[in-house]
């Protein structure tokens, strides 16, 4: 099994999810070749809940690198990352349409992605093409 796909899955059993009962677990592949882990976790004020994708990526920041190369969701039905974590994955991806994204499902069904496609028009500081 692809090694970000075995550790997203490791990090969703981490995942604090009482209120959505959606467990997710993120994986992300950086330009220093280190996997950064995320889970989901939910607060009572909903506003501070934090996804598990976020959680990843500023663990990346956190330990000094600011690249993204390829990311790897676990959810029960293999869903996709919402609007604030693809925009937090648009900030540190140079080439968004190389970013692959492996969204996968409890049976281990893998949808692959690009970041550029689920994420065509999001907010960039440049003009640079997607």
């Amino acid at each position: 099994m692809d090694p970000l796909i075995l550790a997203a899955m490791e990090a969703r059993a981490n995942a604090y999810a009482p209120y959505s009962v959606y467990a997710v677990g993120a994986a992300v592949l950086a330009a220093d070749g280190r996997i950064y882990t995320g889970c989901n976790v939910e607060n009572v004020s909903f506003g501070l809940t934090v996804c598990a994708e976020r959680t990843a990526v500023l663990r990346m920041v956190t330990e000094g690198c600011r690249q993204i190369m390829a990311v790897a969701v676990v959810t029960r039905d293999g869903g996709t990352p919402c609007g604030m974590c693809l925009q937090t994955m648009l900030e540190f991806s140079p080439a968004p349409g190389s970013v692959r994204i492996a969204c996968v499902d409890e049976a281990r069904l893998v949808t692959e992605f690009t970041l550029a496609e689920l994420i065509p028009h999001g907010f960039k500081t440049e003009l640079r093409p997607i």
